[in-house]
């Protein structure tokens, strides 16, 4: 968030330097590269969307070139990697105020290099008023679209691409906003836009909606009559009135009629019986506070009801709210909830018109809940980009949020940071990244729609909350180090480091204070925060050279490992694979306990990693229930997905694979496509699978028959997330008939998916490698879980 001083526009980029506190270049990131505008002007604000392209470095991994040598050398490590620059597309989303809009043009037209279109795409009420001065500044022709499309296709897009995007408001809770995990179908859904007036939208697919319905009296009501009301012209300050009234001093309650409940009706004392009927008797004067509060219960009231009633007789129990009525203030989203919820709850079995439940009413869990957008702001500038783009046809690429370009939601409490809550003179930015390939939910999930990926919500658990962002900034030191040694021909790269540093370091402090800030906080959103910020500043890999040491390390003990374990009886096998996938997890370089270890005894190995696992029984042990299984029929597909480079997937999980392999079973090793501390990545995986075959008949059988199939899992990640993954995965999977899944991993199997309900078998096992976790899991450092699990028939 970026603070505005001055308060005039000026008419060139230098009055914009002056009147923000971040250089312009960080509000506007990447414009000499945009290739296509649209813009969004309301009454007060407005939203700017750019698409351009992002170039920065990625590390490759490829097999040596041997081509005239005689042999391998012994020494040589197994890959070798390059540093290679990638170009990239992404979103940008700037919101700023209207006073502002000159300073921002000029800014904009003196920067544009590339851009390859003569036209912006335009929406909102002030396209109009600005058009001429959009057109003289930015050389651009505008071409306005349609408001409510815009608002719709913008509303689908944040729905499909941001896991976090919907919540609900609770007044009196810590945090006060709880967000909703995205159903995997989005549609249907009910819009309930409040602008001047109050559109009700009913939405059925991407391209197919319809107005059912709206009321006249709807934001500029608000206004209109609370600025005759109070005098108050501004509506922001009208709102502010509103926050500190109290509406009883001028509305008629229940119990100013019957002294109390009204028991026959079942009403409270305490509802509303008629807004501002105490103004009729009373010969008293009455606040400017109280009367905007007072209007603002009536006009929320009245929109409640409308949008309950238009939700039931569509049967829809998804209403999200939009428009400059809500923008995000707290006062606004309290108002509406309340009254949704009263509503709700009121006519939960008034019968559904379109389409009954069983017993012929709207069933009580399909109670309307008032939900709100986090980037609500960005709908209009959202759709009007995508309708200018659709020959590129963006829906058809899965995006991303950039944590490290966007802002965070703000908080609704004045205590917490007041600088942040001033809306006059702010800057918003959100960025979202194209990714290379469309995400879709595992077809194995038991429940999609039900189905959370992260096992603590760190924005509930206060405690928790504590502990990981202090374990993150502890961890900071030790990051800017590997990243730093990463490069060790860069001259540069003590200085982004530190800039990595101070970006991540203020993401963490505004985490603290501002938790939702980013949707549900949890070690995955702070882990995957910490990439993006090292993505950033040019660090795509900082344990690329780690990662080919250990693979190179352990290729070299694949063989011995393998022939002790053939050398087994069958029952004695099945236990030290499953140690070997446990003891191979422990090479964690994410874990402070490991890398403390591994930096300081460069012979931790293998053997080592096994006298550290806690003996059985196991924290969590429920591996006689699977030796069991194991003496029944092969499975059909195993899908796995591997955890860390070297000793993990090499002498842990390749075993294992090769035993399931000869078992009968077909196996899918799914592997980031991404780059993500140690973790191994699809390309190092292949490269590592040629290695093995080259000295494993099993596996080398197996991948030229494709019995052994190596697939990426669309994420850069060290935890997982089951709902967003590789459409080609998760075509795979169904293709195959995959009837057990393994999860390996601390981050995947703990942080995440720990109780993640499947379809089929599954095996969840980690080494917990962090003292605090362990013991709040009532373990110790390096305790075992080995969870199997068979879905209810």
């Amino acid at each position: 968030m970026a603070e505005c001083g001055a308060s005039g526009s000026g008419s060139s980029g230098d009055s914009l330097d002056k009147s923000i506190t971040l250089p312009p270049d960080e509000i506007f990131r990447n414009l000499e590269n945009a290739k296509r505008f649209a813009i969004d002007i309301g009454g007060s604000l407005t939203k700017l969307a750019y698409y351009s392209t992002v170039q920065h470095k990625v590390a490759k991994v490829r097999s040596f070139d041997h081509s005239g040598k005689d042999t391998e050398q012994d020494h040589e490590p197994p890959y070798e990697i390059s540093v290679q620059e990638e170009v990239t597309a992404r979103l940008h989303f700037v919101k700023f105020e209207n006073t502002y809009i000159e300073a921002c043009l000029d800014f904009i037209k003196d920067h544009l290099v590339n851009t390859e279109t003569k036209v912006i795409q335009a929406t909102g009420g002030g396209a109009y008023k600005f058009k001429d001065l959009i057109e003289e500044k930015l050389q651009l022709k505008v071409d306005k679209e349609d408001v409510m499309t815009c608002l719709i296709k913008g509303c689908n897009f944040v729905l499909k691409n941001i896991p976090h995007e919907a919540f609900v408001y609770q007044k009196d809770a810590d945090p006060e906003f709880r967000f909703q995990t995205n159903h995997p179908n989005i549609f249907p859904y009910l819009l309930v836009n409040i602008g001047s007036g109050v559109s009700i939208v009913k939405v059925e697919t991407e391209d197919r909606f319809e107005w059912i319905g709206g009321s006249s009296i709807g934001g500029g009501t608000f206004w209109g009559l609370g600025a005759l009301l109070t005098k108050t012209k501004k509506f922001d300050e009208l709102l502010h009135l509103a926050s500190k009234g109290q509406h009883t001093n001028v509305d008629m309650l229940v119990q100013d009629i019957y002294g109390g409940a009204h028991q026959t009706l079942g009403l409270s004392g305490n509802l509303i019986a008629s807004s501002f009927g105490k103004s009729a008797t009373a010969d008293k004067e009455f606040s400017k506070e109280d009367m905007a509060k007072s209007l603002l219960h009536m006009i929320s009231n009245d929109i409640g009801q409308l949008a309950c009633l238009y939700a039931r007789l569509h049967c829809l129990d998804r209403v999200y709210f939009g428009g400059f009525f809500i923008r995000g203030h707290p006062v606004t989203m309290r108002t509406i909830t309340y009254s949704i919820n009263f509503f709700s709850k009121l006519w939960v079995s008034w019968p559904c018109c379109l389409g009954m439940s069983p017993g012929g009413v709207f069933p009580r869990q399909g109670e309307v809940q008032a939900l709100f957008l986090r980037h609500e702001g960005y709908l209009g500038a959202i759709g009007a980009f995508l309708k200018g783009a659709e020959q590129d046809n963006p829906n058809q690429y899965s995006w991303g949020e950039n944590y490290a370009g966007s802002s965070g939601l703000m908080s609704s409490s004045p205590e917490l940071c007041p600088t942040q809550r001033a809306r006059s003179g702010t800057f918003d930015l959100l960025e979202m990244d194209r990714l290379e390939r469309p995400l879709v939910s595992l077809p194995l999930l038991l429940d999609p729609p039900s189905y959370v990926p992260d096992t603590v919500d760190l924005t509930d658990d206060a405690l928790a909350r504590k502990y990981w962002l202090t374990c993150f900034e502890e961890a900071l030191d030790g990051v800017v180090k590997r990243a730093v040694a990463s490069q060790p021909g860069s001259v540069d790269a003590a200085e982004r480091a530190e800039k990595f540093r101070q970006k991540y370091w203020n993401k963490l402090q505004t985490l603290r204070h501002q938790p939702f800030a980013y949707g549900t906080l949890t070690v995955r959103s702070l882990l995957d925060t910490r990439e993006h910020c090292l993505n950033e500043f040019n660090f795509p890999d900082p344990y690329s050279k780690v990662k080919q040491k250990d693979n190179g390390v352990a290729l070299k003990c694949f063989q011995r490992v393998v022939h002790s374990l053939d050398a087994l009886g069958w029952e004695e096998r099945q236990l030290a694979l499953v140690k070997g996938l446990l003891a191979g997890n422990v090479f964690d370089w994410g874990a402070k306990a490991v890398s403390e270890v591994l930096e300081s005894d460069p012979q931790f190995g293998f053997e080592e990693a096994k006298k550290k696992l806690q003996e059985r029984p196991w924290l969590v042990d429920s591996y006689s229930r699977w030796l069991q299984r194991l003496k029944g029929p092969p499975h059909k597909c195993a899908l796995i997905f591997a955890d860390n480079s070297g000793v993990d997937v090499i002498l842990g999980v390749f075993p294992f694979v090769r035993e399931l392999l000869s078992r009968g079973t077909e196996v899918i090793l799914a592997c980031n496509s991404g780059p993500a501390l140690n973790d191994v990545t699809h390309s190092e995986a292949l490269l590592v699978a040629e290695r093995v075959a080259a000295m494993d008949a099993v596996v080398r059988s197996a991948l030229r028959e494709e019995r052994l199939l190596l697939v990426q899992t669309g994420s850069s990640s060290p935890c997982l997330d089951l709902s967003r993954l590789d459409k080609g995965l998760a075509v795979l999977v169904r293709e195959r008939g995959a009837d057990l899944v393994v999860i390996e991993g601390m981050g995947r199997a703990v942080h995440t998916n720990y109780h993640a309900a499947l379809r089929c078998e599954s095996l969840k096992l980690a080494v917990l490698k962090n003292s605090w976790l362990a013991e709040r899991l009532g373990g110790r450092l390096f305790s075992v879980i080995f969870k199997y699990e068979v879905p209810a028939e």
